[in-house]
């Protein structure tokens, strides 16, 4: 008979002292990390569902997405006795840059209004004593929410931008090149922005946490643009401006490149657009943002292990 085996017949011997000692053997350990995470990934997931964050974010996206068809159906049909079919697509191909435009501002939001009270809404609270006293590693706890948040982010990634994506397609019949690739870099741009709210939320209240994440990302956004305007005019303080601000926060970053990689052919022969830059981000950026993400959830672990509750 295994060891495992000894020490569950002895806990089901309550008068015997092994067994009350296996029992505290156990209680001490705890369910276990793999258990702890997998238990805080489902129960941020349904706390997302039960306060209708999810709910509201698929309604709003979807009123984003029949608004996005509705305009694209309009300009497609418009153009379709009086443009060739490369005029069409380049059209459609702005168009869609547009909404992806905008849906990655919507799932960054997303990103750091719905995290922002994880943390510090509990602590404010005291529910957080419920758990964190328990015999569980509180970096643990800290890693389950951040996986939880990750699978509502993917889900509405997918469903926002991947939308977009679909919908260019069934519209056009044309699908841009480097998609898989693109989405990537959006959905690395929302979980990057989420590492940074958990983080500020383990010293910070709610409402504060969420400011500290919008004004980095505003930050990077208004840096993005002054990098834009200095490589086109060959202004290099500029462009060393927008540098900085990339180091500092590189979610900009991150949609330029993914911009770049699914513009359309003539926008991008022109060099520049609203959308991206003569400056197109390296994949050194890429690399530097996903440090970037996994080092401010370490911070939000180690934080979160710190903080006296």
């Amino acid at each position: 008979m295994s060891d495992k085996a000894i020490d569950l017949e002895a806990v089901r011997r309550p008068e015997s002292p092994s067994g009350e000692r296996a029992r505290a053997v156990l209680l001490a350990r705890g369910p276990g990390v793999l258990r702890t995470l997998a238990w805080m990934a489902r129960a941020t997931f349904r706390e997302a569902v039960r306060r209708k964050i999810l709910l509201i974010a698929l309604i709003a996206g979807a009123g984003f997405l029949g608004l996005f068809w509705a305009g694209l159906h309009s300009i497609m049909s418009n153009m379709a006795h009086t443009q060739n079919q490369v005029n069409r697509r380049e059209a459609a191909g702005m168009v869609t840059m547009m909404a992806l435009y905008a849906g990655s501002m919507m799932t960054s939001l997303m990103a750091a209004l719905t995290s922002c009270d994880t943390l510090a809404g509990e602590i404010a609270s005291g529910t957080i004593h419920a758990i964190a006293t328990k015999p569980v590693c509180r970096w643990s706890l800290v890693l389950g929410k951040w996986v939880g948040f990750v699978w509502l982010l993917t889900l509405y990634v997918l469903f926002l931008e991947g939308g977009t994506i679909v919908i260019e397609w069934l519209e056009s019949r044309n699908l841009p090149l480097h998609t898989a690739g693109a989405l990537a870099l959006i959905w690395l741009q929302a979980v990057l922005l989420l590492g940074v709210t958990m983080a500020c939320s383990t010293r910070f209240s709610a409402l504060t946490s969420g400011a500290c994440t919008l004004g980095l990302y505003g930050l990077a956004f208004i840096g993005g643009w002054i990098e834009q305007f200095g490589a086109l005019r060959h202004v290099q303080a500029c462009v060393n401006l927008g540098i900085v601000a990339s180091l500092i926060m590189p979610s900009d970053a991150l949609w330029r490149r993914a911009a770049f990689k699914i513009q359309p052919p003539l926008l991008g022969a022109a060099g520049v657009s609203p959308f991206s830059s003569t400056t197109v981000p390296s994949a050194a950026t890429v690399v530097y943002a996903i440090a970037y993400a996994v080092l401010a959830l370490l911070v939000a672990q180690i934080l979160f292990e710190r903080r006296d509750l």
